[in-house]
């Protein structure tokens, strides 16, 4: 308990002491070492800003590039998709007109046989 209470105002003690010795004017050493020390962060922190600036306009750029592309292919994709319909669409009507085609052919070649039929028997009929 001893030394828990001695470490204890030591620190209190040093705290203090640490505490008055940097109230009031700063001492001449550390006023003059202050602006270059300012500068140099200023400097830095400039620098830090403009290669932000710099990350940030090459990904806007890059974001901008990735967009562009993106709209490109989705409309070739949606330009291939309606020529596949349309394809389909055309091979559609195809089939359906040649099974029109075959189906009007199947009937005129039967109208053509009872025709046919038809003068034979009147033929037949006459002799």
């Amino acid at each position: 308990m001893n030394k828990l209470l001695a470490v204890l105002a030591a620190t209190f003690f040093a705290a203090s002491s640490f505490a008055a010795s940097h109230t009031g004017a700063p001492m001449a050493g550390a006023s003059a070492a202050k602006p270059a020390a300012s500068a140099a962060v200023s400097k830095e922190v400039k620098a830090d800003a403009k290669a932000d600036e710099k990350a940030a306009k090459a990904q806007a750029k890059a974001d901008k590039k990735k967009a562009k592309a993106e709209a490109a292919a989705a409309k070739k994709e949606a330009a291939a998709k309606k020529k596949a319909e349309k394809a389909a669409a055309d091979a559609k009507a195809k089939e359906a007109k040649a099974q029109a085609t075959a189906t009007k052919d199947k009937a005129v070649a039967g109208a053509n046989a009872k025709s046919d039929k038809a003068e034979a028997k009147a033929d037949a009929a006459k002799k």
